[in-house]
């Protein structure tokens, strides 16, 4: 970036400005950049945590995105998507999950239950918070998951797009996330099974997007 010429008939104020924009704009391409995290060798085990998306209502068995996902990866992979679950309730059941398994990752997918039963984005946030650094806290790292914003534009549209909070949460608690992927199926007539669970080959494009994002964060190999 070339710097930016400064007037020298300009204000103190202004030249001050001037001077410290650059590395305001560099602080912000640092912010904006994607958390990476540690690659996670073939064999070991994955938690996969979430609702019925993780479950995979919609499809038949084996064909949920943990099941593609770990025949992508050679991870070992524990659904625990549990459907109709809440990011609220899930924060009860995780750390039973933690340490029956000891997963090296959770990938965190919830909060479509929670939207569903208008709870507050903030109140959804702080849940999510605390299950990632449960599962920090337990040696894991934690992946998580974008779900859709539930909106009349979108439902009109027939564009989902992810809730804002994730991008938000990420960012704060320093952890890799996968946006996009679940609103873009979603968004798509011929992979879904309804407005809310992908079919078979919406949990397809899911985990091949995912394995696609995992490795460009360092976490799975190519």
């Amino acid at each position: 970036m070339q710097p930016m010429p400064i007037d020298a008939t300009a204000s103190p104020h202004t030249r001050r400005s001037l001077l410290l924009w650059p590395a305001a704009l560099a602080l912000l391409s640092a912010c904006r950049q994607a958390t990476t995290g540690v690659r996670v060798a073939p064999g070991q085990t994955v938690l996969a945590f979430g609702d019925s998306v993780t479950h995979g209502t919609g499809a038949g068995p084996g064909e949920d995105w943990p099941s593609l996902l770990a025949a992508k990866t050679g991870w070992q992979i524990v659904n625990a998507g549990v459907p109709g679950d809440t990011a609220q309730a899930a924060r009860s059941r995780l750390a039973p999950l933690l340490r029956a398994h000891r997963p090296a990752l959770v990938i965190v997918e919830l909060g479509g239950n929670d939207f569903l039963r208008r709870r507050t984005h903030a109140a959804v946030k702080e849940d999510l918070r605390a299950l990632l650094q449960a599962a920090r806290e337990a040696g894991a790292q934690a992946v998580l998951v974008s779900v859709p914003e539930l909106s009349l534009l979108g439902a009109l549209s027939r564009r989902l797009s992810d809730a804002d909070l994730y991008a938000d949460l990420a960012q704060e608690e320093k952890v890799p996330l996968v946006p996009d992927v679940f609103s873009d199926v979603l968004s798509n007539p011929a992979w879904r099974a309804d407005h809310v669970h992908p079919n078979a080959a919406g949990y397809r494009e899911m985990a091949t997007r995912l394995h696609a994002a995992l490795v460009e964060q360092g976490i799975a190999a190519p």
